[in-house]
């Protein structure tokens, strides 16, 4: 299939565009690279720059025979969006609404989308399932919730074939595919970066979360294993004609690992001490954030590949060794 990847230079596009190539596929990248990396665009894909807001090339390039859509495009950081929320609502939910209107224009019925975790707020309970209730606690989360929502009703209105992923924590590397963001706000790559001696220490945001070291929990999922949910993905929008059929997938291993155990699989993996800052708690931060990932593993028969925290510590380090910050 000819594939249109959205925002495939950055860090999980760059990895799906890189597996989509493998698998046959012709991938065109459209990137306007504010967060992304033109050189971590995989050898064999089309990189075209450019964004959502612009209507007529995302129109051109739609029309030219692309039979499906994988959109990864956003503004994802929390803090800013609490203090710049219209960036968020006119890039993460304009942005998709220009999307979905092309290819409406285009004919083009079949789209994966890169949701989030976030769009489910604080948790009643844990492990977190499709059905629970979507209270989203930032800005950010409210935009993925929103664009969510506008493409199931188009879906439904229109015929499209569509799934939604929400991920909880990406981790880990394949290849030359890696975190480089600025600012980086996740815990691997921040270790790593004081593990390679380009950082003094970490900080751990709260000691005193009710969990068996007091520090909060979170799911990580590799990001190559997040690649293969995509491309069961992008097989299930294939099943049948225009359907108007908008699924939704939450992305994790179904455990949990603490703050502090990241931090000790990074210590083994590296070698090297990480010395670490406490600090207080982030305002908002649940103890503890675990997807179910039963769905998409009875529906689609996804199942992680690589889902030790050691391995995907080890994977990023491989990545943070030959790459410089952004």
């Amino acid at each position: 299939m000819r594939l249109l990847v959205i925002g495939g230079a950055g860090y999980i596009g760059s990895v799906v565009a890189t597996r989509l190539l493998a698998a046959g596929h012709e991938v065109v990248v459209l990137d306007d690279l504010s967060t992304g990396h033109v050189d971590a665009v995989p050898a064999g894909a089309l990189f075209v720059p450019g964004n959502l807001a612009a209507t007529g090339q995302l129109e051109r390039l739609l029309a030219g025979q692309v039979d499906a859509v994988l959109h990864f495009a956003a503004r994802s950081l929390v803090g800013e969006s609490t203090v710049h929320p219209e960036l968020y609502w006119a890039n993460n939910v304009g942005g998709t609404r220009a999307l979905l209107q092309a290819m409406l224009a285009a004919g083009v019925t079949r789209l994966v989308f890169s949701s989030s975790s976030a769009t489910y707020g604080q948790p009643e309970s844990v492990p977190i399932t499709e059905e629970a209730p979507t209270r989203p606690t930032s800005p950010y989360g409210n935009t993925k919730l929103a664009a969510d929502l506008m493409i199931g009703d188009l879906a439904r209105a229109h015929g499209l074939n569509a799934v939604s992923l929400r991920y909880f924590n990406a981790a880990g590397a394949l290849g030359g595919a890696g975190e480089r963001h600025q600012p980086e706000t996740h815990l691997i790559p921040n270790l790593l970066e004081v593990a390679a001696g380009r950082a003094g220490s970490v900080q751990v945001f709260g000691r005193d979360y009710p969990t068996s070291d007091g520090t909060c929990v979170r799911d990580y999922i590799h990001v190559d294993d997040l690649a293969s949910a995509h491309l069961l993905a992008l097989d299930a929008t294939a099943g049948d004609a225009p359907s108007g059929r908008h699924r939704i997938y939450n992305l994790g291993n179904g455990q949990g690992f603490s703050v502090l155990e990241v931090i000790e699989a990074a210590r083994r993996v590296t070698g090297r001490a990480i010395p670490l800052e406490d600090a207080p708690r982030r305002p908002g931060d649940p103890a503890i954030l675990v997807a179910s990932g039963q769905r998409i593993r009875e529906e689609l028969g996804w199942v992680p590949a690589r889902p030790g925290i050691d391995q995907m510590v080890a994977d990023a380090w491989e990545f943070t060794k030959s790459h410089p910050p952004a």
